[in-house]
């Protein structure tokens, strides 16, 4: 349990300009804090990325062999969706010791329980050796990881966020925003590897397992990287002055309902784009277009180069040319690259298919970079780790969650376009929601 006691430590520790900049941390320290927020996430989100691959490759088989294919799947992506529902309770429960006891020691909990829960499911029987018990403990491990990266996205930014200087605030919130980039590409990659080196009846009986206890080995890494790093500046004043907040979620819905709810609302089409161009692409490629799916882990992997390159441009940009600025440009490409998605996608041309998925994860990567410091300038100190987390979080629900769900009743019922247009909607629902939110760049974080 976390101890809920200020520390000593953390109240004698305090430089003497907490609260402006990191400007007393010196640059090995600053690196150690880049390296230690990207490494972290990128274990994580690799960890939630191979349970969506899975999702879509085998899942429906291993553990809901008896239904039919179109209600396997679904039933394949609602224990996907499990999760998105967990991770604002994860924004709850890990915010409020985040905002009353330290960003540190709760991103060590977080990877330990999100780290564990992902390997447990690499030994979870099937449904053919535990009958209903199975697909019941992976509804459980699945609501587990929610809990662990619900907690995981804020920490990590505002570890990054409150030790940069002013000035370059965005340049440092881009490390933890790679995370997922990095974590997606090993996550796909390995089950490429796999599935170029097995038969699909090896692939099918164990070896979708193997990136799951990968997870024990990552687990061990991150954490050997997080112990090292020391408690942001920002928040130790805080500790310091005895202003933590005693019901951090509480208070931002009292102080920061409008942050809240607008900030969710501009994260849904990160969200959106993300798993409708991973998860529910790759389902549909390999059932409805028959497309091979190496050839789609692959064409996924060279996609996920674009998500990097998005993310990357837009977050370090943003310390010249503002947040909300750079984020309204994402939504804006977001709306016209939903309509082209699926006509490229169906041509089955590898190249265009390539240009689908590249051109869907870089938009989404223009929205998410510059989120990293954007989200945590919203909040106030004392609140910061719970109204970051919810909203990022929140925005999952919506965007993430249901998804590949409704892409997939749409698909069947209306065809490939309506899942554009479904995207384009979330886009436009992101962009009137960034419209009302105003610029953060020149904020102090105190």
């Amino acid at each position: 349990m976390i101890d809920e006691t200020p520390s000593v430590a953390a109240k004698s520790a305090v430089p003497s300009d907490a609260g402006t900049s990191s400007g007393g941390d010196g640059p090995e320290s600053l690196r150690r804090v880049a390296v230690a927020s990207f490494i972290g996430t990128a274990i994580e989100f690799y960890d939630f990325y191979i349970y969506g691959t899975a999702a879509a490759l085998v899942l429906n088989e291993a553990f809901f062999p008896n239904l039919t294919p179109l209600n396997a799947t679904l039933a394949s992506f609602s224990t996907y969706a499990v999760a998105f529902a967990a991770r604002p309770i994860g924004s709850v429960v890990f915010g409020h010791f985040g905002d009353r006891v330290g960003r540190k020691s709760v991103l060590v909990a977080s990877l330990l329980l999100m780290g564990l829960s992902t390997a447990l499911v690499g030994l979870l029987p099937g449904y053919g050796t535990w009958g209903i018990w199975a697909p019941l403990l992976l509804v459980l491990l699945r609501f587990l990881q929610g809990i662990g990266l619900g907690g995981e996205w804020g920490g990590a930014a505002l570890l990054a966020v409150e030790h940069a200087p002013r000035g370059r605030r965005g340049l440092y919130a881009a490390f933890p925003q790679l995370g997922p980039s990095v974590g997606f590409f090993a996550a796909t990659g390995i089950f490429w590897l796999l599935s170029a080196t097995l038969d699909d009846d090896a692939f099918r009986s164990w070896g979708w397992r193997v990136p799951f206890l990968l997870s024990f080995l990552l687990v061990a890494v991150g954490l050997f990287v997080r112990l090292k790093i020391s408690e942001t500046p920002v928040f130790a004043r805080v500790m310091a002055r005895q202003e933590a907040s005693k019901a951090p979620a509480l208070d931002v819905l009292r102080r920061h309902p409008r942050e809240l709810l607008l900030g969710a609302g501009g994260m849904v089409v990160a969200y959106g784009l993300f798993y409708t161009a991973t998860t529910y692409c790759l389902s549909y490629a390999t059932t409805s277009l028959g497309v091979p799916r190496a050839t789609m882990l692959a064409l996924s992997l060279v996609a996920c180069l674009f998500l990097a390159a998005g993310t990357w441009l837009a977050a370090t940009r943003s310390d010249a040319g503002g947040r909300r600025r750079l984020v309204l440009v994402g939504t804006g490409l977001a709306v016209v690259w939903g309509l082209v998605l699926f006509p490229l996608l169906d041509t089955e041309q590898p190249v265009l298919m390539a240009l689908a998925l590249g051109g869907a994860l870089f938009c989404m990567g223009v929205v998410y970079g510059p989120m990293g410091a954007y989200l945590p300038e919203l909040f106030s100190t004392r609140v910061r780790y719970s109204g970051a987390s919810l909203a990022y979080n929140l925005g999952g629900v919506l965007g993430g969650a249901v998804s590949p769900l409704v892409a997939t009743r749409l698909q069947s019922g209306f065809g490939s376009a309506s899942v554009g247009w479904y995207v384009s909607a979330m886009a436009v629902v992101s962009l009137l929601c960034v419209l009302a939110l105003p610029e953060t760049r020149e904020r102090e974080l105190t």
